[in-house]
């Protein structure tokens, strides 16, 4: 997986003191918001029903013009909508063929990323089924893999997680947990409070049409889902890369340079990836899932 590593593809999305309207004289969704999306970070946007969150990741994602104020920097950006217009004149498969070559593949590259993502999120089966018959969890997987497929520099998640089954969604978690290792945003909303729980650098909630920052989660809720404990050892005097792990539980000395660190089990592999890669390199002597009894 490429890494944001161009100048030109590491700008900041910026808002700054952005409103938006629908019509002349309608009410304000959003007003005075400022706010800013840097490469590498996981944002998470909450709120009640109706306040606006849609409307702000639609002025994320590019889909909407802001009434006032200004939206600066663009990077190559994917969207997964709340509600995923299924009804396409093409089959799994055949769509994101297209969009792959839309996005500059090769028609022989695409065809393979296309088949890649849709086994990825368990759609194999019905890959040459019609969009039109697939149902509402079949066309959420196909929304999430249109997103992943051209690797964007800014992903936005408007309740993507609905409609999943569990294994998606897991697989959901990784991919998210795989772009912000690779240097790259993402964005999200999710009525679950314990979706990617502790892993968020931001969270911002949508009150009143305005932005309040929440301060950073550092931990996880002890029923936030699976985790895994992973006993790495470093060189001599060296101390694990916490900033580069991102999703974090927790971290401990358990003998001189040797670490234990308990991270969600979506995030994992990445932290494993992350470890194994860093140079000097650090060796991973057990991985094993922590057990419920003992997060308590």
């Amino acid at each position: 997986m490429p890494l944001c590593e161009d100048a030109a593809m590491r700008r900041d999305l910026r808002l700054d003191n952005v409103g938006r309207r629908y019509g002349i004289r309608g009410p304000w969704v959003l007003r005075g918001v400022h706010l800013a999306v840097t490469p590498g970070t996981l944002t998470r946007v909450e709120g009640p029903n109706g306040t606006g969150k849609s409307t702000l990741l639609r002025l994320l994602a590019g889909l909407d013009a802001p009434s006032e104020g200004r939206i600066t920097g663009r990077p190559r950006t994917a969207y997964v909508p709340e509600r995923f217009p299924s009804a396409l004149p093409f089959t799994p498969h055949g769509y994101l063929t297209h969009l792959g070559t839309i996005h500059g593949l090769s028609r022989r590259t695409a065809t393979r990323a296309a088949g890649e993502w849709l086994d990825r999120f368990g759609a194999s089966a019905y890959a040459r089924t019609p969009m039109a018959q697939l149902s509402k969890g079949s066309s959420q997987k196909v929304a999430v893999a249109q997103a992943l497929l051209a690797e964007p520099e800014l992903l936005v998640l408007d309740e993507a997680w609905t409609g999943l089954d569990a294994a998606a969604r897991t697989e959901l978690e990784r991919a998210v947990a795989e772009r912000t290792a690779a240097g790259c945003a993402v964005v999200f909303v999710d009525h679950d409070p314990r979706r990617l729980a502790g892993a968020p650098d931001s969270t911002y909630t949508v009150r009143d049409g305005g932005l309040e920052r929440r301060t950073r989660e550092t931990t996880a809720p002890a029923d936030s889902g699976p985790q895994m404990v992973v006993e790495v050892q470093g060189p001599q005097g060296g101390q694990p890369p916490v900033e580069a792990l991102g999703a974090l539980v927790s971290a401990e000395e358990a003998a001189p340079g040797t670490y234990r660190l308990t991270v969600p089990a979506s995030h994992s592999d990445v932290v494993l990836r992350t470890l194994l890669t860093a140079r000097p390199p650090w060796h991973v002597v057990s991985v094993h899932a922590l057990d419920k009894d003992s997060r308590r």
